[in-house]
């Protein structure tokens, strides 16, 4: 297979979270002007709390969407029953199945009521006191939204009551089941780098100095702004010669091997007993070899006539999609079903139904007997910016309304994926028809291993796309700063710099990241916020433009995409913003009449080539 082979690996990782500094949902009507960049350096106590707000605000807004979701709900449900009542069983019992934290659901007229599901265990009857003032107020027309409150076992719940419009005394009151909130907490102060990466899990990791073995210790979330991770016992080696069978035995054996993984001529050995540092020098000294490294991990890293989608929760809280002038782009084109866009996450939810009809076949390969389902959450997110389905009266409203998302699982439970795994995701999204690839993921450290990964996918023609990670940092964060890989930093809805978000010379564009409301498992909906949400976006344009003018090249769409962007900042192309945040309509109209001839590959590449050069001067 050799070396081109390689080449079709890549990285997925989820990208880091970006601090929101603007209230929940920022107005669709925003003051307009355009804003300096935030001063790119805080302290370590100033950027932890802006980063607890930023958790707090993505906890709270998601909790408004679960009720704005479960308020619509249960109107299509007063609608489907009809004032007799006489099919609220049956039709309680169905939404319940396809909304599993809805705990209780009562549909009531007057003193008749129909219930489905039981009250959660609560000291002093907390639940039952709440469903009986939500019933009340129902019963005089008015709705009910009750303060958040937890069960014996620590799950949160609320209660919700809505009354029907249409008749009077008629409603549903339901005890929503809450946990997402505490799901996105988790899952926040991971990827804002809160917490230090754990050590536990299912790898044995150290935390090194990028691009290096030396030890660095990682005691908060702030130092992972300095830190890669590798695991400890494995050492990734490609050799200057196709190895024989005997060879490989002779290497086992000096290493005692406790396995091997192969993709053309590079290895990843995991040995019983020996370390990297001491893996690394055994390669170099006894074997002939193009490159030794460790394998690193890499982590999570959430207008002509306008068309406006009648999507539930579009209007109120995705301030986003207008802030890149999506519905203007719209007019031009919507996607196309043959445009494949692949997420290399952590898995989608696979019957989520403002997905369901957008995902054709992916791979898992964390686990190749199982779907690519989502058991994290980022991944779900990150499909529902690119493509949830739009127009459908459903949840939120996707930047592509028909392009197709491949779910690529190459993260597992933990949020965390291999340098092999990301490489064996990267060559089956290539070799199965990826047009553009979303790497919502990244770390410090460059892998050579990895980088002819990304070459094997750029030079087959795929646009690859990446976040730039969340540690406020000008150091350059891989994927993102490869120079065959379109690097994407965070804004608010101000078009300010997210407060975290990375920055450098190597960023191309930025795009909406703060406070994004998309899908998330459980068929509900979540407001998270980092580079990870930013990335999609431009994933998504590249699709569309793909779509209104398939003959262009991986880089003539990236250039069109620089071209096309507005500028922020200081004026022309900075280390905040790149060239600007991504415009929709003006990419759109620049891929529509495009005829010229853009730079060739190497031309392209000669600025961030320069610079990773003088990184390890």
């Amino acid at each position: 297979m050799g070396r081109k082979w390689i080449g079709a690996l890549t990285i997925i990782a989820l990208a880091a979270l970006l601090i929101p500094t603007t209230p929940w949902f920022a107005p669709k009507h925003r003051q307009e002007a355009e804003k300096a960049p935030q001063s790119a350096s805080f302290s370590a106590k100033r950027e932890k709390t802006m980063k607890l707000a930023a958790v707090q605000n993505d906890m709270n807004a998601t909790a408004m969407l679960c009720v704005t979701e479960c308020t619509k709900d249960f109107q299509n449900l007063m609608r489907a029953t009809g004032s007799s009542g006489s099919k609220a069983n049956g039709t309680i019992g169905k939404l319940m199945e396809e909304h599993m934290h809805m705990h209780y659901v009562s549909w009531i007229s007057g003193a008749r009521s129909v219930d489905r599901g039981t009250l959660p265990s609560t000291k002093n009857k907390t639940a039952e006191d709440l469903v009986a003032k939500a019933k009340a107020q129902v019963a005089k027309g008015a709705k009910y939204e009750s303060p958040a409150f937890t069960d014996d076992k620590g799950s949160r719940y609320m209660v919700l009551g809505v009354p029907d419009s249409q008749h009077a005394g008629i409603g549903v009151v339901g005890v929503i089941k809450q946990d997402i909130v505490k799901s996105v907490e988790n899952h926040q102060m991971r990827n804002l780098r809160l917490i230090p990466y754990p050590a536990e899990g299912n790898y044995k990791i150290e935390s090194v100095k990028p691009n290096s073995t030396t030890d660095t210790t990682v005691r908060t979330g702030e130092d992972n702004g300095n830190a890669s991770h590798y695991h400890v016992r494995d050492v990734v080696v490609h050799f200057a010669k196709p190895m024989t069978a005997s060879e490989l035995d002779r290497v086992k054996k000096d290493i005692r091997a406790e396995s091997m993984k192969k993709i053309g001529d590079t290895y990843v050995f995991r040995s019983k007993d020996m370390e990297t540092d001491q893996l690394i020098p055994y390669f170099k000294k006894k074997w002939q070899t193009e490159y030794t490294e460790p394998h690193y991990l890499y982590l999570t890293n959430e207008t002509g006539d306008s068309i406006v989608p009648n999507d539930a929760l579009y209007s109120k809280y995705q301030w986003n999609l207008p802030s890149i002038e999506a519905e203007k782009g719209w007019n031009i084109s919507k996607g196309d079903e043959q445009v494949i866009v692949a997420v290399l996450d952590t898995g989608v939810q696979n019957d989520h139904p403002d997905l369901q009809d957008k995902l054709i076949e992916g791979v898992n390969i964390v686990d190749e007997s199982l779907a690519p389902n989502d058991d994290v959450g980022h991944g779900t997110h990150v499909a529902g910016i690119i493509g949830a389905a739009v127009n459908n009266g459903e949840g939120v409203a996707g930047v592509s309304w028909y392009n197709k998302i491949m779910p690529v699982k190459v993260l597992d439970s933990s949020g965390a994926g291999s340098t092999y795994s990301v490489a064996q995701g990267i060559i089956w999204a290539v070799d199965h028809g990826a047009r553009v690839i979303n790497m919502s993921l990244g770390n410090y450290a460059q892998a050579d291993f990895l980088h002819d990964a990304i070459k094997y996918a750029y030079e087959r023609d795929v646009v690859l796309i990446a976040a730039s990670g969340n540690d406020n940092t000008e150091r350059p964060g891989y994927p993102a700063a490869y120079p065959e890989v379109f690097a994407v930093a965070a804004t608010n809805s101000n078009k300010e710099k997210a407060s975290f978000s990375n920055f450098g010379d190597y960023i191309d564009v930025a795009a909406p990241g703060d406070s994004i409301a998309s899908t998330y498992p459980g068929s509900q909906y979540a407001a998270l916020s980092g580079t990870s949400m930013a990335s999609p976006h431009v994933a998504a344009l590249a699709g569309l433009i793909r779509s209104v003018n398939p003959e262009l090249s991986n880089v003539e769409v990236m250039e069109i995409m620089r071209k096309s962007a507005v500028d922020l900042g200081e004026e022309g192309k900075d280390i905040y913003f790149g060239y600007g945040e991504i415009d929709v309509d003006k990419a759109l109209q620049a891929a529509s009449s495009f005829g010229g001839t853009l730079q060739t590959y190497p031309d392209r590449v000669k600025r961030k080539l320069s610079r990773i050069a003088a990184d390890h001067e």
